[in-house]
C-alpha cells in the first residue's frame, strides 16, 4: 500500500496549467493530442476510483478530446483527488477488483493506477513544456510494475516496445524506456 496523493496532486497541477492553445499539441502517446490525453486522464481517474471502491465501471474508453469537458481544469483535478482518496482505504488494496474491463487483485490495480498517473503526468508535462517531478519512492513502485511487463503485453494497447535506455540513466528515464516511451521526446 502506498499513497497516490503526491503523484495525483502533481498531475492535477499540470492539468490546471494547460492552455487552450495546448489542446491540439502532440504528446509522447502516439495518436493522442493533449486534449485526448486529458480526456484519458479524466476517464482513468474515474475508473480507478471505482476500482478502489470495488464498484467496477463498464463503458466506453477514453482518449477523445471531443468529450473533454469545458471545466477540465477543475473537474480532472477533482477526479484525481477522489482517486487518491479512494486508494487510502486499506480495503482498496485487498481482494479482487475490475478496471478497464480486466479483473485484477487490488494491489495490482493500485500499482496500475499509479503507473497511469506518473506516466501520463510525464506525457502531459512534456507536451505542454511544464517541469515534471515524481517522488523517488513512487517511481520505484512504477519501475517495479513496468519491469514485469512482458513482450506479449507490448502490442501498443497498453505499452509499446521497450525503448533502450542506458542502465546508468536516471530511474525516470529507465521507467519511461520500459513503458515504451522515449525519454528524449521533445515537442515540435
Amino acid at each position: 500500500m502506498f499513497d497516490l496523493t503526491p503523484a495525483a496532486d502533481r498531475l492535477a497541477g499540470l492539468v490546471r496549467n494547460v492552455t487552450d492553445g495546448d489542446l491540439k499539441a502532440p504528446t509522447p502517446c502516439p495518436s493522442y493530442t493533449v486534449g485526448d490525453l486529458l480526456d484519458h486522464v479524466g476517464g482513468l481517474s474515474v475508473a480507478f476510483t471505482m476500482a478502489a471502491l470495488k464498484t467496477p465501471l463498464e463503458g466506453s474508453g477514453s482518449g477523445d478530446a471531443s468529450r473533454l469537458p469545458l471545466d477540465f481544469r477543475e473537474s480532472i483535478p477533482r477526479r484525481l483527488t477522489e482517486l487518491a482518496t479512494a486508494w487510502r482505504a486499506p480495503e482498496a488494496w485487498e481482494g479482487m477488483t475490475r478496471a478497464g474491463g480486466v479483473d485484477l487483485p487490488g494491489e495490482v490495480a493500485g500499482a496500475v493506477a499509479l503507473d497511469e498517473i506518473v506516466l501520463h503526468g510525464w506525457d502531459l508535462a512534456k507536451a505542454t513544456g511544464q517541469p515534471f517531478e515524481v517522488d523517488e519512492d513512487l517511481l520505484q513502485v512504477v519501475h517495479g510494475f513496468v519491469s514485469q511487463i512482458g513482450p506479449d503485453d507490448r502490442d501498443g494497447s497498453l505499452f509499446g516496445a521497450a525503448v533502450e535506455v542506458d542502465s546508468n540513466a536516471p530511474l525516470l528515464d529507465r521507467v519511461l524506456g520500459l513503458s515504451g516511451r522515449d525519454p528524449g521526446w521533445r515537442l515540435g
